[in-house]
């Protein structure tokens, strides 16, 4: 499979065994007493503490990690520094059970739970509780994902559904990522970073106070990353530039806390496509395109505590962005208000309700092979929830019950209600289940959307594949069964099992129409449309199995291993294949895992390494690959870090991910090298 010959050969291998050989040949002085504060810094979490940390995003109130009834994973500051990840997909690769695929130097494609495609829809992803994703499609835009990462507070993820708290969308799992309160980013902080792909990464950030009751800090980043090469050498035209800028302010006082922040963006990605649809030849067409965007969001949270008992929160946010896409030009405004409740009023019950109403129009120009009709639309989603969690023993079996309620103005009223049970039959034992639904509801591209998705000759007249919307499609509907396991063994070892079942229903898929003759535009042509439908239902399984060893105390070791399998099947007999909609059936590696090792040398000298293995997928357009990434950190001054690493040194180039139905050229994923600086003061 990978043989030590084989990367002989590559300069990668070199690189990565002179940094192991200069880690250790550096000199490795004791730790002293005068040393606590630097090791500190450097030291990661302990085991117990990790699995104490408090975390929100599965039932939108603090509760600890290891408490909490759902296969979910906290990615911490520690994670981030150590694996030196350039960005937010990077870093969700330690994650087991979500599939990441690099498609090209902007694109990604990210999955929970198989589904893993492009046009992703059945994933959530927020930071600091604002949605990324966008109505067109449902789907995320992950080159506009992006932050200064030294600001990130943690990352939660949970795979599976997390619909009775977030709603819609929140199917296959929730990304939540949290940054940190303006009060913990006290001064400044700059940095610059160098190397085969940054040309360059520079960040700056400075934070200060207004009396003793306010914190903020403002920040700038921007970066330009230098395109890759196709598989035969030549340059992948996938570069990408982009720089923001922001602010948050953080008030608080007796009772009561507000936090308000804003960002702009802008940003311009290179890549290359197929374009499709002409009506004479070449009926494929590559093309090196550019799209641009920019855009920003204010985002405002009041949090008062009314009594020990009972508090409230109130979020307030708009988000708005125009984007210069080759298929489709879109701007887009959202506005969104929700209001929480949180009640402890009664010994045995934990109450957590809420409302809120989000807002968005958009305004779309299309192109030859794509249009939305109309082409401007306004939509309104109404929700609520009610969730408690009840003490059946005490301190031994709990019961969370709830559900979301929601109208959308595609396909009208959903309920999303769940059960989740927990068993705690000792301290560090914890068993739990859970029965949910959730569901996709509609979006922009299934009931508005034309694509002349592609062309072909048949004798003298051409024929037209095109796509089209319907205005009957329906939500797509999950039904999860989900069990899990959860053991402290030892103060320095845990082990979190989580096994799934999911029941898929009314999926999207395509319905061929009846052909006709288009006579405008020339030359005449035969249309054969279809219509998205939903004649799509199967089933997935699996397990993710995760475990955290604290081996000495300046070494930690970490794994992870999923495993699933996906089959779906036309509900319609009478289907016609003529899209292929089950292509997402395959679009999944059966088995990952990963191993990744964080050890302090000294107290200012830390090796920090991961190793990625993904498997072959089951359509066999990915072939399995290994990663791996390795970074040496050294602190030679309290207020200076340098950092040299390097990423997917095992390989000289392998592709990630083809996106089905996009028309974009993947790229071959290169090995990375950089140098990266942080100074602090």
């Amino acid at each position: 499979m990978f043989h030590i010959y084989r990367r002989s050969r590559n300069p990668a291998f070199w690189i990565s065994l002179f940094l192991l050989i200069v880690s250790f040949l550096l000199p490795v002085r004791g730790i002293t007493e005068t040393d606590e504060n630097t090791l500190a810094y450097l030291k990661t979490l302990s085991i117990e503490e990790l699995l104490e940390l408090k975390v929100t995003s599965v039932s939108k109130r603090p509760e600890t990690l290891f408490n909490a009834a759902a296969a979910i994973t906290v990615i911490t500051p520690e994670d981030i520094r150590r694996t030196g990840a350039r960005t937010i997909p990077d870093i969700l690769r330690l994650v087991p059970g979500i599939q990441v695929g690099q498609v090209d130097g902007s694109k990604w494609e990210i999955g929970a739970r198989g589904f893993n495609d492009f046009f992703e829809n059945k994933l959530l992803v927020l930071i600091d509780g604002r949605s990324l994703y966008t109505p067109l499609y449902s789907g995320i835009y992950w080159d506009r994902v992006d932050t200064i990462l030294e600001d990130i507070e943690r990352i939660e993820v949970i795979r599976g559904p997390g619909a009775t708290v977030w709603g819609a969308n929140a199917v296959n799992g929730v990304i939540n990522i949290i940054s940190k309160n303006s009060a913990e980013t006290q001064g400044g902080l700059v940095q610059a970073m160098y190397g085969t792909r940054e040309q360059p990464l520079a960040a700056a950030r400075f934070g200060g106070r207004f009396g003793e009751t306010t914190a903020y800090r403002f920040y700038v980043k921007g970066f330009k990353r230098d395109e890759m090469e196709t598989a035969s050498g030549a340059d992948a035209h996938d570069a990408l530039q982009s720089s923001r800028a922001g602010l948050r302010l953080d008030s608080s006082w007796k009772d009561s806390s507000l936090s308000f922040q804003s960002e702009l963006y802008k940003g311009e990605a290179d890549f290359t496509s197929l374009l499709s649809g002409f009506l004479t030849p070449p009926f494929f067409r590559r093309s090196e395109e550019t799209e641009k965007f920019h855009g920003g969001h204010i985002l405002t949270e009041y949090h008062h505590n009314l009594s020990k008992v009972s508090d409230v929160n109130v979020k307030l946010y708009y988000t708005g962005y125009t984007q210069d896409l080759v298929v489709v030009e879109e701007e887009r405004d959202t506005f969104d208000f929700e209001l929480q409740h949180h009640l402890k009023r009664w010994p045995d019950h934990q109450i957590v309700w809420g409302v809120g109403v989000r807002w968005t129009e958009d305004e779309t120009e299309g192109t030859f092979s794509t249009t939305f009709t109309p082409a401007s639309e306004s939509t309104v989603l109404w929700s609520a929830f009610l969730q408690d969690d009840i003490s059946v023993v005490e301190n031994t079996l709990w019961c969370t019950v709830g559900s979301k309620f929601e109208h959308n103005d595609y396909s009208g009223f959903e309920i999303q209600p769940s059960i989740r049970l927990r068993y705690m039959p000792e301290k560090h034992h914890l068993l739990w289940a859970a029965i949910s639904r959730a569901v996709r509801t509609p979006s922009r591209t299934e009931q508005d959307v034309t694509i002349h998705f592609a062309s072909f000759q048949q004798g003298p007249t051409p024929v037209q594949l095109r796509l089209v919307g319907n205005d009957d499609f329906d939500s797509e509907e999950l039904i999860a069964y989900e069990f899990g396991y959860r053991w402290q063994w030892t103060d320095s070892l845990s082990v979190d099992v989580a096994t799934f079942y999911n029941d898929y229903g009314d999926l999207r898929g395509e319905r061929q129409g009846r052909a006709f003759l288009e006579t405008a535009p020339l030359p005449s042509h035969l249309v054969i449309p279809n219509t998205f439908v939903n004649n799509i239902e199967g089933e997935s399984y699996g397990i993710e199995i995760s475990t955290a060893w604290q081996v000495l105390e300046h070494l930690k070791l970490m794994a992870g291993y999923s495993w699933m399998d996906l089959n779906l099947e036309y509900s319609d007999r009478h289907q016609s294949n003529t899209l292929n909609s089950l292509n997402s059936e395959k679009n999944y590696p059966r088995h990952q895992f990963q191993i990744r090792g964080y050890y302090d040398m000294s107290p200012s000298l830390s090796l920090n390494g991961e190793l990625y293995y993904v498997d072959e997928y089951e359509s066999d357009t990915i072939g399995e690959y290994l990663r791996f990434d390795l970074q040496l950190l050294w602190e030679p001054l309290e207020a200076l870090q340098l950092a040299v690493g390097g990423e997917n040194l095992l390989s000289s180039g392998h592709k990630e991910a083809i996106p089905t139905g996009s028309g974009i050229v993947s790229s071959h994923i290169p090995p990375t090298y950089w140098l990266k600086a942080t100074y602090r003061f």
